[in-house]
């Protein structure tokens, strides 16, 4: 494998029954790779563990006073001397080859089982864990799958070592032979204290990762509220804790060092006095005392090789554990072949939702997190223990049995908290699409008037095209209200056969809402869209409105119908605990039972068409108002 190869065309598939399975199975994607570079660290470590053999011939060359023999000596040490140059150079090429081989390969799996995913991965992986995973793990995958062949190396040249020994100089070869295996397996007992540390610095680490983004994807909110000490200061100790854990993991590893410093210091010390002795008795030539002792102290090279191969599984096998888990989360089960793109209602038989076909259908759920998870569903993304129920159909087909190309094309999910990628207002309405929908129908629809002319406004160029504007990662530039009616462009651009919108106007004020709301309905008629909100100026212009209770789909019909005629929608809606039945401090015309902060009751006016004006509402307006004013100030 070359690196001009990269990347593949084709991952394959890996087996993800266990991070060592992983290991394994990527071991075994790259044997090529691993054969090259073992063969060109067994040139290298032979020629270094030989390398004194040719130094005692030279010296017993001097002490015989033979010029031939010296001579020999010499072009052995100089063979000796290219390949170790030639084996030191070829074998880093193979083994940084096969460290990036292993590196992209992992990444392009995880590439691909997020695109596959979407964004229900960071509903069943922590944000920390992806991170941790595509980047600090991949490396720490790739240095172990890169030290192995190494190791392979350095293991069998220590067998030559000793066997060699035995052959040239019995007496010293046996002692050499007896140690060799001690020394290497001695840092064993030592290992899992070393990888329980490790373990505990990873994942105090991965906390600390997750705290930190956490922090950044909420700092325009911190600003607002004054919370940014008070997060900071949770960051500075969660990174405390992690310099602390380093600490004692390198401590481990320290002690590990140590021991294949003295175990071998040590070897050579018996070595040396021993082979001193023979020599005086005459029982071995000085030469040879000096060709085993410089063979004895080059086997600390090879023995460190074990070391860093105990360091790199050691590192390596949590990370492989957690991409094994990332990589067996799965959309579905294999997807069947489809002709054609469905049409029809989209239908949940898990809690009996129906959104017919060409119509905006409004679905009110009490709980925001079990709306998000049905709108996964109706994406074709079942929650992790939701394997048992039936999938959701579109016209009749499971969605679970479409392939994922078709399943996307046909059903849009945008989700309560949209991701708006860095580039150009153009770049980021490029998506795929019908064709019928231009970008300028979309922004209008949306409402992003004012989005348009801020983006003109922070362009350095005087009359600049708001489309060429470059909008920063995350739209972090913008205000909630205003990334928020961007990504529903996205999405109105894309025009899905189905198009399900998780709470599309949360951050935006009432005025802007209607706006929103009306821009949807004209745009997207004729095509289905479902709608998860509780706003009443949503749920006003909605053709037929479900309410969602404890899981099923419990009544249906328009909004106002709802309100005369159904206590626990009005409830839910007017975000008081029994608006059915409003208590006798209420005056005529209020709905009450809603509270405001610090508990406080509120009672909101109903307009003319039975809509209330809620407290989010007002929270909403109140936000856009303080984000404009940050971005000022």
């Amino acid at each position: 494998m070359q690196i001009r190869h990269l990347p593949y065309a084709d991952p394959g598939e890996p087996d993800v029954r266990s991070g060592t399975r992983f290991l394994v199975w990527l071991g075994r994607k790259q044997w090529q790779g691993q054969l090259t570079a073992l063969w060109w660290a067994l040139v290298m470590q032979v020629g270094i563990a030989t390398l004194p053999l040719g130094v005692g011939l030279a010296v017993q060359a001097v002490v015989d006073g033979s010029g031939t023999g010296l001579a020999a000596a010499g072009g052995i040490l100089a063979a000796q001397g290219a390949a170790i140059a030639a084996g030191d150079a070829l074998l880093h090429r193979a083994a940084v080859a096969n460290w990036i081989g292993a590196a992209v390969r992992v990444q392009q799996l995880l590439a691909r089982r997020t695109a596959e995913l979407g964004a229900v991965l960071t509903r069943r992986v922590a944000a920390g864990e992806v991170v941790a995973v595509s980047t600090a793990d991949v490396e720490k995958i790739g240095w172990f799958v890169e030290v192995l062949s190494r190791f392979a190396a350095a293991a069998l040249t220590l067998l030559a070592v000793c066997a060699g020994l035995l052959l040239y100089q019995p007496e010293l070869g046996l002692l050499v032979a007896l140690c060799v295996p001690v020394l290497a397996l001695a840092p064993l007992p030592l290992l899992p204290r070393a990888t329980r540390r490790a373990d505990e610095q990873r994942e105090k680490a991965g906390r600390a990762t997750e705290l930190a983004s956490d922090t950044v994807a909420g700092l325009r909110v911190l600003r607002g509220i004054g919370g940014e000490d008070l997060f900071l200061g949770r960051y500075r100790q969660a990174s405390q804790e992690v310099r602390a854990a380093a600490v004692r993991s390198a401590r481990s590893w320290a002690l590990i060092a140590a021991v294949q410093v003295v175990l071998p210091g040590l070897l050579l010390i018996g070595v040396v006095a021993y082979g001193a002795r023979l020599a005086l008795d005459g029982r071995i030539t000085a030469g040879e005392l000096v060709a085993v002792y410089g063979v004895v102290m080059l086997t600390q090279f090879p023995l460190r090789a074990f070391e860093e191969v105990a360091m790199a599984w050691s590192f390596s096998r949590p990370s492989a554990r957690r991409t094994a888990r990332v990589l067996a989360l799965s959309r579905t089960e294999e997807p069947a072949s489809a002709d054609g793109l469905p049409r029809g209602e989209l239908y949940d038989p898990a809690t009996g939702l129906v959104a017919p076909a060409g119509l905006l259908t409004a679905v009110v759920c009490g709980d925001p997190d079990a709306a998000g998870r049905l709108a996964d569903r109706l994406g074709g993304h079942p929650a992790d223990g939701a394997a048992g129920l039936a999938p959701v159909r579109l016209g009749g087909v499971p969605l679970d049995g479409l392939p994922l190309e078709t399943a996307r094309t046909a059903v849009l999910v945008q989700d309560k908290d949209p991701v708006l990628l860095s580039g150009t207002l153009r770049e980021l309405l490029d998506v795929p699409s019908s064709g019928e929908v231009g970008a300028r129908q979309a922004l209008e629809a949306a409402h992003c008037g004012d989005v348009l002319d801020a983006l003109a406004q922070a362009s350095p160029e005087p009359d600049a095209d708001p489309m060429g504007v470059r909008i920063t990662e995350r739209g972090r530039s913008l205000s909630g209200g205003q990334r928020q009616r961007l990504a529903l462009a996205r999405s109105l651009v894309a025009d899905p056969e189905v198009l399900v919108l998780d709470e599309p106007t949360s951050a935006v004020d009432s005025h802007t809402e209607a706006r929103v709301a009306e821009g949807v309905r004209r745009l997207r008629a004729g095509r289905t869209t479902v709608v998860f909100t509780s706003s009443p100026l949503l749920l006003d212009r909605a053709d037929r409105v479900v309410l969602v209770h404890e899981g099923r789909a419990a009544v249906s019909g328009t909004h106002r119908e709802l309100l005369l005629t159904e206590p626990l929608y009005r409830a839910v809606v007017s975000r008081a605990p029994d608006a059915a039945e409003p208590s006798g401090t209420s005056g005529p015309g209020t709905a009450s039972g809603a509270y405001g902060p610090g508990g406080s009751p509120l009672s909101r006016p109903v307009a003319p068409d039975g809509t209330f004006a809620s407290g989010r509402v007002r929270h909403t307006e109140h936000v856009e108002h303080t984000e404009h004013a940050e971005e000022s100030a």
